[in-house]
């Protein structure tokens, strides 16, 4: 998000003195600059010290970034062809190292001349008994000097940058231009009430100081104010987003709890709901009974009872007069869903029909006109429901499982089903932090479903390593002899996928070995669908007691005779993924089981997941966790389609609280002055605008 005066966003980086035509196409094309403004809103990425300048023989092999002040004694071009590399040596009066280079040797010897003193910087490593430094930054010491010295922010560049000469201290001596040349500090793009309330530094201050801090307290401020900007105006766009939808679109008002709703909870309620299910029934039906429509997350690890309540919220639909649609991502899990509720409505006289992309034609031609005229009273099925030939007679709720796996035009497409748009129910159950939720979901009501259904055990989780498989073996006998299943699951990533399903294939056939008194079933993605599916319902059926499958299964199938889970190189997979595929397992009352299998050698960050995942079994709680290790861009190993926003400085992982503080004050600006008219909101309205972030935000209306 860029945040600066006009004249600045104006002015093209290629007429600031020592860019140019060439060195501006590589910042136009490598990292999307072309304006002074853009310049500025590229933020270092770390900050180091350089006041230090070491001796050559106080260096070695395991340092970090270091500075040595020298000159280069001679050069010498190695190889041939794309081995060619140019090397140097490099000394003070203490001793030498080596330079290298594998790119733009010409434009190299040309730059940096022997004899000349330079003072370089770079990171040092061992390599045939040398200190060698590649693709190392050289200046002349007054260049070096010609600017601060201290603490200075180190800049993300590519190898094209590299090549052009636009290295971390070019981009400075970039960015110390455009400083000098400006007259007039830079002009404000919050209010000043905003800066007064949430004790904020000028954005003068905080841009001068997020390039080259005057301290490190300088340094927390600048880093803070800009933070807080971002978020602020991201904040405000998703909530003025939520209050504008909200005004535009009524939605039917659900008065009724009737007959069918009644009777189901009378007659055929499985078992007592928890406390958190009957909380957000109460959400759910307020929301639906309040003139506007309902855009409702609801969240709940896998087994919390998430089904149960979307089915009691249709119930309402069907009470007051309106049809309703349950969208799934897969066949299975639409198949499972469609089973689930058929036996849960059974002898309630209510018409439940399943259409997916295997629907044959017969069954085709007898759902659509049902459903057209009103006879069908609750329809499941995946993107086959999206289609224009699906047309409803009073489309009232929509619930969407598992939302994140569909794109944002086939969700808005559920929409066009009705002129007034349905109430809509959005399920999942990857659990989103409170950072991420506010965000990615900002303009949905969130329900949590914190609490499992009585009779269940937790999953004990156990870390075990390879070596010690035979012990597990025996334990895993045990469970099938006790009419128990198991899952056994191997990684499947794309840049190895021969060798992931060689190890698959192994796999499957030690499992016949081990166990051949037990029948196998195997799963991966590259098996067609009909066969996947078959095998698959093998295993549902009981037909099959061990399932060897990839990560396919992670959604969708509901065993509740499964009772252990192996994960097969458990390091492999990410927090929410190992959370997501141990919620197979522990779906019945008896005790279950999800064995990590780990080699010895684990990296300090992959232990920390393990540890984790064998602590708790708070999907919430592993949210957080999973956010911290791996940061916000990818879901539950997911990427968010349609994101409309680029952070640039804020981290949703580390500035929650910042988050928090932001939203409540977009919040309350905009419950005094909706669509930002007042005076004293005409600068927030104007960056706003200027952000452009309502253009990119149609996903927000749609989900």
């Amino acid at each position: 998000m860029n945040n600066c005066c006009p004249s600045l966003s104006a002015q093209n980086i290629m007429y600031l003195p020592g860019v140019g035509p060439r060195k501006a196409d590589v910042l136009q094309k490598e990292i999307h600059i072309s304006s002074w403004e853009d310049m500025l809103y590229y933020f270092p990425y770390k900050y180091i010290d350089r006041s230090r300048i070491f001796k050559i023989r106080e260096i070695d092999g395991n340092m970090p970034y270091i500075q040595l002040k020298g000159k280069i004694r001679h050069y010498e071009a190695v190889g041939e062809g794309h081995k060619r590399r140019l090397t140097a040596v490099f000394g003070d009066d203490t001793g030498t190292v080596d330079l290298v280079w594998f790119q733009n040797i010409k434009s190299i010897q040309n730059a940096y001349k022997p004899g000349t003193e330079y003072i370089l910087f770079g990171k040092p490593a061992f390599f045939n008994g040398r200190i060698n430094i590649a693709h190392p930054e050289l200046e002349t010491e007054d260049r070096f000097f010609n600017g601060a010295v201290g603490v200075q922010g180190q800049y993300n560049t590519t190898e094209k940058m590299k090549n052009a000469f636009l290295h971390s201290r070019a981009v400075q001596r970039i960015i110390t231009t455009i400083l000098e040349t400006l007259k007039e500090p830079l002009p404000e793009t919050l209010s000043g009430e905003i800066v007064k309330r949430a004790a904020l530094v000028s954005l003068d201050e905080a841009i001068r100081n997020i390039h080259f801090p005057a301290s490190p307290a300088a340094l927390r401020k600048a880093q803070f104010r800009l933070k807080f900007e971002e978020l602020f105006y991201l904040q405000l766009n998703i909530l003025q987003v939520t209050k504008y939808r909200e005004k535009r679109f009524g939605g039917f008002r659900f008065a009724v709890v009737g007959d069918f709703f009644n009777r189901f909870y009378r007659e055929n309620l499985p078992f007592e709901l928890t406390d958190a299910q009957k909380r957000v029934v109460k959400e759910i039906r307020r929301d639906m009974n309040s003139g506007r429509q309902m855009n409702r997350l609801l969240q709940g690890d896998v087994g919390s009872g998430k089904t149960l309540v979307a089915l009691l919220s249709i119930l309402i639909a069907l009470d007051n007069g309106f049809q309703a649609a349950l969208m799934a991502p897969t066949e299975i899990l639409a198949n499972q869903h469609f089973e689930t509720i058929s036996h849960l409505v059974a002898g309630l006289g209510i018409e439940v029909r399943l259409l997916t992309g295997s629907s044959r034609k017969k069954e085709r031609n007898a759902i659509l006109p049902a459903v057209q005229n009103g006879d069908i009273h609750l329809l499941i099925g995946t993107h086959a429901l999206i289609e224009d030939t699906v047309v409803f007679s009073g489309l009232g709720l929509v619930v969407v499982d598992e939302q994140h796996r569909f794109g944002v035009a086939q969700r808005a497409k559920l929409w066009d089903k009705n002129t007034v748009p349905p109430h809509v129910l959005v399920m999942t159950a990857t659990p989103i932090p409170r950072t991420l939720a506010m965000t990615f979901y900002g303009d949905l009501d969130v329900s949590v479903i914190d609490e499992l259904p009585p009779g269940r055990k937790p999953v004990k989780t156990i870390h075990i390593y390879s070596a010690k498989r035979n012990n597990l073996y025996h334990s895993v006998r045990r469970q099938l002899q006790e009419g128990r299943q198991v899952y056994i699951v191997y990684p499947l990533i794309e840049e190895s996928e021969t060798m992931d399903l060689k190890n698959l294939t192994a796999g499957f056939e030690t499992a016949k070995e081990i166990f051949p008194e037990y029948r196998v079933s195997m799963v991966h993605g590259r098996m067609k669908a009909a066969e996947k599916d078959a095998e698959m319902q093998k295993f549902v059926a009981g037909e099959t007691q061990i399932m060897v499958a990839t990560t396919v299964i992670e959604v969708g199938v509901n065993v509740p005779n499964a009772s252990v889970m192996i994960i097969e190189n458990a390091e492999r997979f990410g927090l929410a993924q190992l959370h997501q595929l141990r919620g197979r397992v522990g779906r019945g009352a008896d005790q279950s089981f999800c064995i990590l299998l780990t080699n010895y050698e684990l990296s300090e960050n992959t232990r920390r997941r393990i540890a984790i995942m064998t602590e708790t079994n708070d999907g919430f709680v592993i949210a957080e966790e999973d956010l911290k290790l791996r940061g916000p861009g990818d879901i539950d190993g997911t990427q968010q389609s349609g994101i409309a926003f680029n952070l640039r400085i804020a981290d949703l992982a580390h500035d929650g609280q910042i988050l928090t503080i932001a939203r409540d004050l977009a919040r309350e600006i905009l419950d005094d002055d909706p669509a930002l008219q007042k005076p004293e909101n005409e600068l927030l309205n104007r960056q706003l605008k200027k952000l452009n972030l309502q253009k990119q935000a149609g996903w927000f209306m749609i989900s």
